[in-house]
């Protein structure tokens, strides 16, 4: 099973186009098959976020863990799969960001605008069987239906 341990980012850069979060020796580490990997920058060291569309740029770059002399090699593309990772990432990214929100902040808002549309439908219902409106009642179950 594989976890992020602890993700720090050694300096973030900003620049006109993209984010870049460029990590170091003892601010990364993955937990896999219960070991500690710490992080070498053998290969990749660095996360890009386009901030027009908030998402990873170099999803393909590889970033290789040590453990003694075990070396892992994970894809970012993997790493991106983990919430824990996202959660961190997202995190360190943030404040970066021109005000927008992150991916998983707007999933969280989407989600309460969905809950409060169907708590207006109900509301819309319950008031169809007070005034025993039949044809607004029969409108309103099939739209929360539909949701």
């Amino acid at each position: 099973m594989l976890s992020v341990k602890m993700l720090k980012p050694y300096y973030v850069k900003e620049e006109e186009n993209c984010i870049r979060v460029v990590l170091a020796y003892q601010y990364f580490s993955l937990s896999l098959d219960d070991k500690v990997y710490q992080f070498v920058p053998l290969e990749s060291r660095e996360i890009r976020i386009n901030r027009e569309t908030q998402k990873v740029e170099n999803e393909q770059d590889v970033f290789v863990f040590q453990k003694g002399k075990e070396y892992s090699r994970v894809a970012l593309s993997e790493l991106l799969k983990l919430k824990d990772f996202m959660a961190h990432l997202n995190s360190i990214i943030h404040p970066y960001l021109n005000g927008d929100k992150t991916p998983i902040e707007q999933e969280e808002v989407d989600l309460v605008i969905i809950e409060l549309e169907k708590q207006n439908i109900k509301r819309v219902i319950d008031y169809a069987l007070e005034t025993n409106d039949y044809q607004l009642f029969l409108d309103y179950t099939n739209k929360l239906n539909d949701m």
